[in-house]
C-alpha cells in the first residue's frame, strides 16, 4: 500500500489578472522506504503541491483533489484537529529557507522541544534530552550549548541541520525535503544529502525530495517526477530518466547540466515544449 497517494490535485490562487493555476491535475505516489524526487524549474508547482498536502497554503488558495491518501486515510475528509495530529508528527517537512522558517525570537532548543512536547507529550527534561540527542545526530557540534543559540547566531548549514532535527524529531513516516541544499556550499550540500540518505535508510521512512538540481536527483532518488507549469510531464525510475528521457522538457533539463554543456545556444523551453516529445 502506498504511504502517500495523490490523485488529480489542483491548486489555484485568485489574482488581479484572473485565476492562477499553480498546480494542475497532479498524480503522485510514494511508498514506505522510497525516495521520490520532484524536479522542475522555479514556478513549476513543486513546493505548492507539497504545501497543499501539509495544509500550509494561505487561505486564498483553492485546493481540489480526487483524493489525498496518507497511510490509507483521506486527508481531505479529516477534521482540522485530526490533521494536526498527523502533520508535524507522521508527515514532516524541511523548508527551503531555514532562516525564514525558524522563529528568530526563540532559541533553537526551545523550538525543537516545542515539537516534542506538542506531538509526543514529553516532559521538559525529556524533551531537552531528546533535542540534544537530535542536534548531535544531525552533526551540530557541542549540541548542549547550541540549545541556547538563536537562529541568527548559527550558519546557514547549521540552521538547515536544525530544521532537519525538528523534522525528524517525531520519527515521521514521510519526510518532505524542499530544496534542502539551496544556498549551501558544495561541502555542506554533500553532508546534508548524506545525512538525509542515512536517516531514510535507518528509519525506513518515505522521502520526497523537491529540487531543481539534477545532480541531487541522480545521487539520491529511486524515482523521479518532472513538473512543468503545474503539470506532471514525465515519471520514471531515476536511471531510466537519465538514460532515456521521454519528454522534450526533461531533455532540456538534462542538457542544462554542466557536463552536458557544448557552448551551443539551446532553444528555449517553450520552443521545445511546442515541438513535443
Amino acid at each position: 500500500m502506498a504511504l502517500l497517494e495523490i490523485k488529480n490535485l489542483s491548486v489555484t490562487f485568485p489574482t488581479a489578472a484572473g485565476v492562477l493555476r499553480a498546480v494542475d491535475g497532479i498524480d503522485l505516489r510514494v511508498d514506505q522506504g522510497e525516495i521520490l524526487a520532484i524536479v522542475g524549474e522555479s514556478g513549476s508547482g513543486k513546493s505548492v503541491s507539497m504545501l497543499a498536502v501539509m495544509g500550509l497554503l494561505p487561505p486564498a488558495a483553492v485546493i481540489r483533489a480526487d483524493q489525498i491518501l496518507f497511510n490509507g486515510q483521506d486527508m481531505l475528509r479529516l477534521s482540522a484537529r485530526a490533521r494536526r495530529k498527523i502533520i508535524g508528527k507522521d508527515i514532516s517537512m524541511i523548508f527551503q529557507d531555514p532562516l525564514s522558517s525558524l522563529n528568530p525570537s526563540f532559541t533553537v532548543g526551545f523550538q525543537i522541544c516545542e515539537v516534542l512536547r506538542l506531538h509526543l507529550g514529553l516532559s521538559r527534561r525529556d524533551a531537552a534530552a531528546r533535542a540534544i540527542a537530535l542536534l548531535d545526530a544531525v552533526g551540530i557540534p557541542d549540541p548542549a550549548a547550541r540549545m541556547n543559540s538563536f537562529p541568527h547566531q548559527m550558519s546557514g548549514g547549521q540552521c538547515q541541520r536544525v530544521m532537519i532535527a525538528m523534522a525528524i524529531a517525531c520519527k515521521p513516516r514521510l519526510l518532505i525535503a524542499d530544496e534542502p541544499t539551496t544556498a549551501l556550499d558544495v561541502t555542506i550540500q554533500k553532508q546534508i544529502l548524506d545525512l538525509l540518505a542515512d536517516l531514510q535508510r535507518e528509519t525506513g521512512m518515505g522521502l520526497i525530495m523537491i529540487t531543481h538540481d539534477m545532480g541531487v536527483v541522480a545521487e539520491t532518488a529511486d524515482r523521479v517526477i518532472v513538473q512543468y507549469k503545474g503539470r506532471k510531464v514525465e515519471e520514471q525510475p531515476v536511471l531510466d530518466l537519465f538514460s532515456s528521457p521521454q519528454q522534450a522538457y526533461t531533455r532540456a533539463l538534462l542538457s542544462a547540466l554542466p557536463e552536458n554543456a557544448t557552448g551551443l545556444r539551446l532553444p528555449t523551453v517553450d520552443t521545445l515544449m511546442k515541438g513535443g516529445a
